[in-house]
């Protein structure tokens, strides 16, 4: 008998009670594993997420998170192989273990980098700019971000068993969260040597990771208002999942990914012999073959032109014959087995309904030539490509899990939109086309029911990542059918495992809170000026003030002829006086920046290694000739590089005239050392 799949929960390995139902691989038949998750104390482990794993997260800043994710990421990549030998008996070719395994490491990588380049090295996350409540500036509110006290369950589907557990992992352990992962049971024995890995790499604090094989048995019971749960599977068991009774009454954060008709529509202008014809084609098998078409964003409806009908199935019909189905380990294999023989019984039953309203162009769904493998023992399917008609009802509502498309004619732009609609929502879609008007009109028309779209063509075709591929930086779910729930989206699905608060307070304390200086709250003038300090000794809210300083003509005059901007309302008094917003000649915004730069800048070598940018300059009202300014630099934000010898330091510029009027805002960004030897 194989051997039983082992929980990680409540900080240690756990045996299940019984012998547990067999998992079998994908391509012999043979037994590789058992599964069950009897004698788990679900409570138990949910309890332990909050105590042990969830402190343990909100001790460390986002920075110190997306270290973690990097580690992991690497020691990942490192012992991928494991992953490869394993991910071949769930009937993944090389290229599709590749996709998955390698898909999944990206993803951990990917958040590691936003959350050092797009999140502050704190435990808050500020969102939003500062909201003024009252005339006085007395009373202001904004938006911060903290992680919720409770528990990400994650259960993720069998079809992506390393990328599904990582792509719902990264974001929550960055937001703060810990997770506790269920995967489908078919493949369970990929995921579980994942978390093998994990484990034995020690990177992670205790109780940030559980994993669960096996059924979730009474885990919903135990659920908070706290707690978070992200689902991959089929609509109707998210249906099921979302009306359990605990997550209704105590309104638990639900996000579902769930069955997915998704289309491609291949333009007018997409003539055979044309690059867009070539790519729609390929587009079309890869999804097709690529997974064995187990994939959620896999191409189901491939819309297409009444009059290219015909070429488009011939094209795709000739690399179909030449796609070799069989085991992954054998050379010139390009398509493996399903998950299981349950699945494929699923595809075939999908398959008959699907060819009950057209007709099969290629491939029989009973019987397959394969190479290296029994056929029946082993869950092996044909590629099937149908050609249905769009007025039926079952190519919008049947989705053969598997290598199955259907080519479905259209006659105009409006009715592909209308087609479009009948699926109901789906998580993918593309346009494969040259034509940007035909693009704009489909993209908008048929947007409101994807949740990503992609327009191909011989541009961007070399860059393109393809139809079916979710991206971090990008949102992946979709609407009605597919789900209603978003994961991914780069900084979005960190929030998701947040709770946003609006705060409320005067300037004073809402600095204090945030960590980030805000209008009216107290500056310091000190008599070091602030660039003179280490990035240690600087403290929110140290200012300097310079100035005045008086502009003149002949400053604008020489700016204009050193830079070559001489614009009419600087430098043409008759022009300038016709300006309803002018009425006479005005200093260059540029001019004004410089101008504030030169009266707060200390020339000497310091601690203040570079000026890297500038944010939100906005120039508020017109400087004229003889205008004294003054600038106030004042510091905002301070973000330490936890293994650089420097950190970038935010100050708030506000420049203003002799009457104490603004004339320019904006954010100076600067890198600022460390002490000697600190990191």
């Amino acid at each position: 008998m194989a051997p039983v799949l082992r929980s990680y929960v409540s900080g240690g390995w756990h045996r299940p009670a019984e012998e547990g139902r067999p998992l079998f691989d994908a391509v012999t038949g043979e037994e590789v594993a058992r599964i069950s998750s009897a004698g788990i104390d679900f409570a138990a482990a949910l309890e332990h997420g909050r105590r042990a794993g969830g402190p343990a997260l909100r001790e460390l800043t986002f920075h110190q998170r997306a270290a973690l994710l990097k580690a992991l990421g690497q020691h990942l990549r490192e012992h991928r192989d494991r992953l490869y030998a394993v991910s071949a008996r769930t009937g993944a070719t090389p290229y599709d273990s590749r996709f998955d395994v390698d898909g999944g490491i990206g993803v951990l990588l990917a958040y590691a980098s936003k959350g050092r380049r797009e999140l502050p090295n704190d435990t808050v996350y500020v969102e939003g700019a500062v909201e003024p409540l009252g005339r006085g500036g007395t009373f202001v509110g904004q938006h911060v971000c903290t992680p919720l006290h409770g528990v990400a369950v994650q259960i993720n589907a069998f079809n992506f068993p390393v990328w599904g557990p990582l792509e719902k992992f990264a974001p929550a352990f960055l937001a703060g969260v810990p997770s506790l992962v269920k995967p489908a049971s078919p493949t369970a024995y990929l995921t579980a040597e994942l978390v093998e890995l994990i484990v034995e790499s020690g990177l992670l604090p205790e109780g940030s990771l559980q994993f669960v094989a096996g059924g979730v048995g009474d885990l919903f019971d135990h659920l908070t208002e706290q707690d978070l749960v992200a689902f991959t599977g089929s609509a109707s068991t998210a249906a099921k999942l979302r009306a359990h009774p605990t997550i209704v009454q105590r309104a638990v954060r639900f996000t579902a990914e769930a069955d997915s008709l998704n289309l491609s529509v291949l333009g007018p202008d997409a003539a055979p012999g044309t690059p867009e014809f070539d790519l729609y084609v390929d587009g079309v098998v890869t999804e097709m073959t690529v997974k064995a078409g187990q994939k959620c964003t896999a191409i189901r409806r491939a819309f297409v032109p009444e009059r290219h009908v015909d070429a488009v199935v011939e094209a795709i019909t000739e690399r179909l014959a030449r796609t070799t189905v069989g085991n992954p380990a054998s050379e010139g294999v390009r398509m493996g087995a399903l998950a299981s023989l349950e699945q494929r019984e699923e595809v075939r039953r999908s398959v008959k309904a699907l060819a009950d309203a057209g007709r099969i162009v290629f491939g029989d769904p009973e019987k397959v030539d394969v190479v290296d493998a029994d056929p029946e023992r082993g869950a092996f399917v044909s590629p099937i490509l149908l050609v249905g008609d769009p007025e039926r009802a079952e190519p919008h509502e049947v989705e053969a899990f598997g290598p199955v498309s259907t080519v479905l004619p259209y006659a105009s732009t409006e009715q592909v939109i209308d087609y479009a609609a009948r699926g109901a929502g789906s998580l993918a879609g593309s346009v494969v086309t040259a034509d940007a008007a035909f693009a704009r009109d489909v993209v908008l028309g048929v947007a409101p029911w994807h949740g990503r779209l992609l327009v191909l063509n011989r541009a961007d075709a070399k860059e393109s990542t393809g139809h079916g591929s979710p991206l971090p930086a990008l949102v992946h779910g979709g609407p009605g059918r597919a789900g209603g729930g978003e994961e991914l989206g780069g900084i979005r699905g960190v929030l998701h495992h947040m709770q946003r608060t609006a705060v409320q307070a005067d300037p004073d304390t809402l600095t204090a809170i945030t960590g980030r200086w805000v209008t009216g709250a107290r500056r310091t003038v000190t008599d070091v000026h602030p660039f003179r300090k280490h990035l240690e000794e600087l403290r929110v809210g140290d200012t300097i003030v310079g100035g005045p300083r008086r502009v003149t003509q002949e400053d604008v005059e020489h700016f204009a002829e050193f830079t070559g901007d001489t614009f009419y309302a600087h430098m043409d008094a008759a022009a300038a006086a016709a300006n309803p917003l002018f009425g006479e000649r005005v200093a260059h915004g540029y001019l004004v920046v410089s101008l504030a730069a030169g009266l707060f800048v200390d020339p000497d070598p310091g601690p203040v290694l570079a000026n890297f940018g500038v944010d939100n300059l906005r120039f508020l009202t017109p400087v004229r000739f003889g205008d004294e300014l003054t600038v106030t630099l004042t510091c905002k934000q301070i973000t330490p590089r936890d293994t650089a010898p420097y950190g970038e330091v935010r100050w708030d510029a506000d420049i203003t005239r002799q009457d104490g009027e603004s004339v320019a805002r904006y954010d100076v960004l600067t890198l600022v050392a460390k002490k000697e030897g600190q990191r």
